[in-house]
């Protein structure tokens, strides 16, 4: 992370409240509340000593996790995602990350060979999955938006931007997860929420979900845990979750 701002940035006062966000969101759970602990400190003593004049750090926050359970997003919060992908690149990130449950570094570190069109497969995070319609259509008009923007670009990532179309690398993390940094379905929810959601249509069996998406026992495990409180939940609420 603080590499990453170093070669973008030559103070530490150039950091910008989006760049904190985007640093929160690539990570997850305990990793993420000791990034956010990490990056407090950081910039309080900055603060401190007058290297910053601000705190961009200041207000953001990560939300625990209410008893462990794992909660699924609300419709409209999914459908206002999807309002947001106008463009290509926009279109093809977000079905990434809500049908394949792919994370921001996951997604901005694809290669052009992870998405075989021809045997409709594509790979996410080395786990191969089978390519549904809609991801094959984004990716085709992300192709087709690509070959027509930088015909000769020689970059192997699957998406480029104006500045990675002349260089070898990744998009970079700002770009990746722009489109929905200050919504409610953000990248990393739409993730958590498709694996919930297969846990909570398929009776909740970590294997299925292991085999799904390529996750650990113990991941598998929590998805699965949480969504049969939800369904005993909604049982005995009367109400459906979908």
């Amino acid at each position: 992370m603080l590499l990453e701002w170093s070669s973008r940035y030559d103070h530490l006062r150039e950091v910008t409240r989006e760049d904190i966000v985007a640093a929160r969101d690539d990570v997850t759970g305990k990793q993420r509340e000791s990034r956010i602990v990490a990056l407090r400190s950081l910039f309080r003593h900055a603060k401190k000593n007058g290297q910053i004049f601000r705190n961009p750090r200041i207000g953001i926050r990560v939300a625990r996790q209410t008893g462990g359970v794992l909660q699924a997003l609300a419709q409209a919060d999914i459908d206002e995602a999807i309002a947001t992908a106008a463009t290509p690149d926009i279109r093809l990130i977000v079905a990434l990350a809500a049908i394949h449950a792919a994370r921001p570094k996951m997604i901005r570190t694809m290669q052009l060979g992870d998405v075989d069109l021809g045997h409709r497969r594509i790979t996410v995070g080395g786990h191969v999955r089978p390519l549904d319609d809609l991801t094959r259509r984004a990716a085709l008009d992300w192709l087709d938006h690509r070959r027509s923007r930088w015909p000769n670009a020689a970059n192997p990532h699957l998406l480029i931007t104006q500045k990675t179309a002349v260089e070898l690398g990744p998009a970079g993390k700002l770009w990746t997860t722009r489109a929905t940094r200050n919504l409610t379905a953000t990248l990393e929810r739409l993730r958590v929420d498709r694996q919930l959601e297969e846990a909570l249509t398929h009776g909740a069996d970590p294997l299925h979900l292991a085999l799904v998406f390529g996750i650990d026992e113990k991941t598998a495990i929590r998805y699965a845990d949480s969504a049969r409180q939800l369904l005993q939940a909604e049982i005995e609420a009367g109400v459906s979750l979908r």
